[in-house]
C-alpha cells in the first residue's frame, strides 16, 4: 500500500495546481547544512563521472563531439572527495550521470566507495541502460537504490534515429536485468518531440505499467547549438491531456526529491511524471546542484555560472576546508530562476546537456 495521497477531484488537464509552494529559509536548517540566499536548502547533488557516452541522442549533444581529454576530467578519486564533502554539509541524495555513467572506466570502484558514505541516504544512477545488462547486479550490490534509464521510443528504427546508434534490445533487455536484480521504482525518462515520439506516449505508459516501472515525461530543454527545438516542442499539459485520454490519471503528493511530479493510474504500481522546466517552471523550490565531470560545480542547469573545483581538487596546500568553503560560497551564484522558454532557438547555455551531466 503505497502512502501517496490521491485527489480525484481533480481534473485534467493542467498542471500548475498543483506546483509547490515556495519554499524560504527557517530556522529548521540545520548548522552547517547548504542554503542558498533564497531560503532553498540543496541536499541533492548530480556528479558526471564522465562527459563521454556511447550513444549521440539528437537532443543532447552533436552528431560528431570532441570530448574532454583525460587530464581535464576529475578522477574517480577526485569524484569521491567531492562528494564527502557535500555529504558532510547535509546532502543526502546523490545521482550518478554523464554522459553514460557506466562507460567509465572502473565506475564501479567510485560507485562502491559512494555507496559506503555515512549519511548519505540515496544514491542513485541515470543511465541510457545499454551497459545494465553486464552491470545492474553489480550496481545493486554497491548500494544503489535506483534507476532512471532514458527510454524515448519502442520502436527499434526511431530508437537508433534518435540516439544515433543506440540498441534498442540491447536496452530493454539491460531493463530486464535491473528487474531481476531487484531493483525497484526503476524510472523511464522519456523526452517529448513533436512528430518524433508523440505518438509513442500510451505505449510507453503501457509499458511501464506492464512491467512495473514509473515513467517521466520530459520538456526538452535548451541546452547547446542545437537547432529547430520550437518545433519539436510539447508541453507537459498537452501531453497530460493526451493520456488522460487513455487513462484515469489521479494527482500524487508523491516525491522522489527532484523535479518531478506525478499522477497515479488506478489499479497500476506505475508513477506518470512530469518535467516541465519551460511550462511550469519548478526553480521555487530547487534543492540540487550539478558537478560536471571537469569539476565545475554549476547551481543551476539554466545558467552560465559556476564554480571552478578542480582548481583547488589539485592544489597540493588545499584541504577539504578549502573544498568546503568553496561550495558554500557557490550558494551566493545560485540564481532564483531561469526561463528556458526564450532560449528555445537562441540558447544563453551554449554547453552540451551530455557536458552538464544530465
Amino acid at each position: 500500500m503505497h502512502n501517496e495521497t490521491l485527489t480525484p477531484e481533480a481534473t485534467l488537464p493542467e498542471l500548475q495546481h498543483f506546483r509547490p509552494t515556495t519554499s524560504r529559509a527557517s530556522a529548521s536548517h540545520p548548522e552547517g547544512t547548504l542554503v542558498d540566499k533564497y531560503g532553498r536548502r540543496i541536499t541533492y547533488v548530480r556528479l558526471s563521472i564522465t562527459d563521454r557516452c556511447d550513444f549521440r541522442c539528437t537532443y543532447c549533444m552533436a552528431e560528431e563531439m570532441t570530448f574532454l581529454p583525460r587530464s581535464e576530467v576529475m578522477s574517480l578519486e577526485e569524484c569521491l572527495r567531492v562528494a564527502g564533502v557535500f555529504v558532510g554539509l547535509g546532502v543526502n541524495k546523490l545521482r550518478i550521470t554523464g554522459g553514460e555513467p557506466l562507460v567509465r572506466k572502473e565506475a564501479l570502484w567510485l560507485i562502491e566507495r559512494l555507496g559506503a558514505l555515512p549519511g548519505l541516504d540515496n544514491l542513485v544512477l541515470t543511465t541510457n541502460g545499454s551497459q545494465l545488462e553486464r552491470y545492474a547486479g553489480s550496481l545493486r550490490a554497491a548500494g544503489v537504490r535506483r534507476l532512471n534509464i532514458s527510454l524515448d521510443s519502442l520502436r527499434a528504427d526511431r530508437f537508433k534515429a534518435i540516439t544515433r546508434i543506440g540498441d534498442l534490445d540491447k536496452v530493454l533487455r539491460g531493463i530486464a536485468a535491473a528487474g531481476a536484480a531487484g531493483f525497484s521504482r526503476t524510472k523511464l525518462n522519456t523526452v517529448m518531440m513533436r512528430g518524433v515520439n508523440d505518438d509513442e506516449f500510451v505505449d510507453l505508459v503501457r509499458f511501464a505499467m506492464d512491467h512495473e516501472l514509473d515513467i517521466s515525461f520530459i520538456e526538452e530543454m535548451p541546452l547547446g547549438d542545437i537547432h529547430g527545438r520550437n518545433s519539436v516542442f510539447i508541453s507537459s499539459d498537452e501531453t497530460l491531456e493526451r493520456l488522460g485520454k487513455h487513462f484515469a490519471l489521479l494527482p500524487s503528493t508523491e516525491s522522489s526529491g527532484g523535479p518531478a511530479r506525478y499522477w497515479r493510474i488506478p489499479g497500476s504500481a506505475t508513477r506518470v511524471g512530469f518535467i516541465s522546466p519551460h511550462s511550469h517552471n519548478f526553480c521555487d523550490t530547487c534543492n540540487r546542484v550539478r558537478i560536471t565531470a571537469k569539476g565545475e560545480l554549476y547551481p543551476c542547469l539554466g545558467q552560465n555560472d559556476a564554480i571552478q573545483l578542480m582548481p583547488i581538487l589539485r592544489d597540493p596546500a588545499a584541504g577539504d576546508a578549502e573544498l568546503r568553503q568553496a561550495i558554500m560560497d557557490s550558494m551566493g551564484i545560485k540564481p532564483l530562476g531561469h526561463d528556458f522558454t526564450e532560449q528555445m532557438e537562441a540558447p544563453k547555455v551554449v554547453r552540451f546537456m551530455s557536458m552538464t551531466g544530465g
